[in-house]
């Protein structure tokens, strides 16, 4: 079984990883070495067989310290290397995969009680999510899965929508959009439209480098897979897992590698949670070399708590943008600040992250605006 960690509470999964024998009947897993195949199963990486999603052999699954925030989809993520290769160890950056390396992500949803297609459940339980060896198919509703396969030329995103019947995902190079009703545990409904990205505003996220604009990953780092992982075999750090694997080379003590906090664990900083929150879901283009850094705003994890992480930093340009506020912080007045502001919005040209949500993450903005809060300072006094 396998254990993620939710607002403080330990919930099993049962374990994903198979590492003996491929799946009944699916073909080894096939790296594409160009062009964009017209189906997610031309993979073999996952593939929905006997009720579930399956993972092939040698596809290992893998989870965040923190993740994303994506319109509360549910995500299962996956890394997959040709025999013989391995990735190398890197402190701050995504890990050095090899050529053929293919990194998968299945969005989904736990569906709602009320049965419904487009009903789909607003919660943190992966508790039946998961049957036997795969996604439980009679508990999930299959949304999309996006595909970053490293090439001889660079890393490629192709993004695949799954099918009504949810037995195929089929290539969406122009993305999608796809109405649902997120169902909360008090039955509350919020109608909302899931937008797919398409190829060239995956690149918007993942160019690690606004300069050549090349597509990396982003979840990957040391920092945020730091954490145990309990497989079919045993609780393992996932760093080493990797390593034991052969997945993983040049691995220093575990009390060497960085690692971010789980957003969620209050046995954490307030601070190191609200950083970690930050670091994931702005810092990919909030820092020295992303697509944001022309704002002056850095929030990624190594950012130095100053104006570069935006206490008391005027906005590079006015607008709808700020609210009519007059810093991205504001020590201990939250509701004064654009960072907050911003993240709370669904408006074109005033939210952020400026992609990959439809709806407000009320538990962040509500993580971020106490983390502003308890900050000492005035900006009246250092401005």
């Amino acid at each position: 079984m396998r254990v993620m960690q939710f607002a403080g509470h330990a919930l099993p999964l049962l374990a994903l990883l198979l590492l003996a024998g491929c799946q009944r009947g699916m073909p080894p897993v096939a790296f594409h070495a160009d062009g964009r195949p017209p189906k997610l199963s031309d993979w073999h990486v996952v593939e929905v067989r006997d009720g579930r999603l399956q993972l092939n052999d040698g596809v290992v699954p893998y989870d965040l310290n923190t993740p994303l925030f994506t319109d509360y989809a549910h995500k299962l993520r996956t890394v997959w290397m040709p025999k013989g290769t391995t990735a190398k160890y890197q402190p701050t950056d995504t890990l050095d995969f090899p050529v053929g390396t293919v990194i998968s992500k299945t969005f989904y949803y736990p569906r709602a009680a009320d049965g419904k297609f487009g009903d789909v459940a607003r919660n943190d339980d992966y508790s039946r999510d998961f049957a036997g060896q795969g996604l439980d198919m009679a508990n999930v509703r299959l949304i999309e899965t996006r595909i970053l396969v490293h090439r001889k030329d660079g890393w490629a995103a192709i993004p695949y929508v799954w099918n009504d019947a949810q037995t195929e995902a089929t290539l969406a190079r122009t993305g999608a959009v796809l109405p649902l009703a997120l169902v909360g545990t008090d039955n509350a409904r919020e109608d909302f439209n899931y937008v797919v990205p398409d190829e060239s505003q995956c690149q918007s996220c993942h160019a690690q480098d606004w300069i050549d604009r090349k597509v990396h990953p982003i979840g990957p780092k040391a920092r945020h897979i730091n954490k145990d992982y309990h497989y079919a075999d045993g609780s393992a750090n996932q760093l080493e897992h990797l390593a034991k694997l052969g997945y993983l080379s040049g691995l220093p003590a575990l009390a060497e590698v960085p690692r971010d906090a789980n957003w969620e664990d209050t046995r954490a900083t307030l601070d190191a949670r609200a950083r970690a929150y930050l670091d994931i879901n702005c810092g990919h283009c909030h820092n020295a070399n992303g697509a944001a850094n022309t704002t002056g705003l850095t929030l990624d994890a190594g950012t130095p708590e100053d104006r570069h992480l935006g206490i008391c930093k005027p906005p590079t340009a006015a607008g709808q943008g700020t609210g009519d506020h007059f810093f991205d912080i504001v020590p201990g007045q939250p509701d004064e600040s654009i960072l907050p502001y911003r993240l709370s919005s669904k408006e074109p040209g005033v939210m952020m992250p400026e992609l990959g949500r439809s709806t407000v993450h009320r538990e962040g903005v509500a993580l971020i605006k106490a983390w502003i809060a308890a900050q000492p300072g005035s900006c009246v006094a250092i401005h």
